[in-house]
This record gives C-alpha cells, sequence and structure tokens, in this order.
C-alpha cells in the first residue's frame, strides 16, 4: 500500500459513495486508477466493506464484555455480531475482551442489549460507555 492508496482509502473513508471520477480528481489522478486501486484493495482485504454511518438520534454505546478464560472470543464475537441493533464487535487485548458497539432507541434497548450480553454463559462481566458525540477519522 502507497501513499496513493491511502489517500484514495482517507477519502472512502469519510463517504464511501464518493465517485471515483470525484476521488480521482482530488487525489490527481485518473478515474480508471481509483477504480483499479479499490477492487485491489477489496480484492487484498484491506478494505472490508462499504457501510453506512447513522446519526439516527438513538442512544450509541460501547458494552464491554469479559469472558472466561477458556472462551473462543471469536465464536461468542460471531453469535453477538448477529443481534439486532449491534453495529460493531471487536475483539480486543486488555481487561475487557470484546467490544460491542451499539446504536440503540433508548437506554432500555442498550439496557437489555446488556442483559443479554450478561445471560450469555460465556460472559463473566460487563462495563458499559454512553458515546456522547462521534467524529469522523
Amino acid at each position: 500500500m502507497d501513499d496513493l492508496d491511502r489517500e484514495i482509502l482517507s477519502i472512502l473513508r469519510r463517504d464511501a459513495r464518493t465517485p471515483y471520477t470525484e476521488i480521482a480528481d482530488r487525489v490527481g489522478t485518473s478515474e480508471g486508477t481509483v477504480r483499479n486501486r479499490v477492487e485491489r484493495l477489496v480484492e487484498d482485504g484491506v478494505i472490508e466493506r462499504f457501510t453506512v454511518a447513522t446519526r439516527t438520534g438513538n442512544v450509541k454505546a460501547m458494552i464491554e464484555v469479559s469472558v472466561d478464560v477458556n472462551v473462543d472470543t471469536a465464536e461468542v464475537s460471531d453469535r453477538i455480531a448477529d443481534w439486532q441493533q449491534v453495529d460493531f464487535v471487536w475483539q480486543v487485548s486488555g481487561e475487557e475482551d470484546i467490544v460491542v458497539v451499539v446504536d440503540a432507541a433508548d437506554t432500555d434497548a442498550v439496557n437489555g442489549l446488556i442483559t443479554q450480553a450478561r445471560e450469555l454463559e460465556e460472559v463473566v462481566g460487563t462495563k458499559t460507555r454512553l458515546i456522547l458525540n462521534e467524529r469522523v477519522g
């Protein structure tokens, strides 16, 4: 990956729907070059998916989940990722093992997701942080 790839990724992170012609103008290359590079970045797994970021007025939160020592965190993460209102599931290092980013209708819905996590046999504890503001980098 070179500087041109990084510039293209930076633009796509802010708006994944930016037309290749606009990206090409902004980075000083042709539309075909941008298209080919994006296709290569997808094939190489650098770009995992194109997604939509929402500002719904909902309550966003990070639910930090600790699991038992002998648990397959990937398997637990996969199950949690299927829940409604879950935006992201990250396996992390530190005190907690999994971070779940949720976009819920209200605090009662966030609390329901916390309860759902705590009801999993493998989970030994949770911590929750409400997301007060969000910026795209």
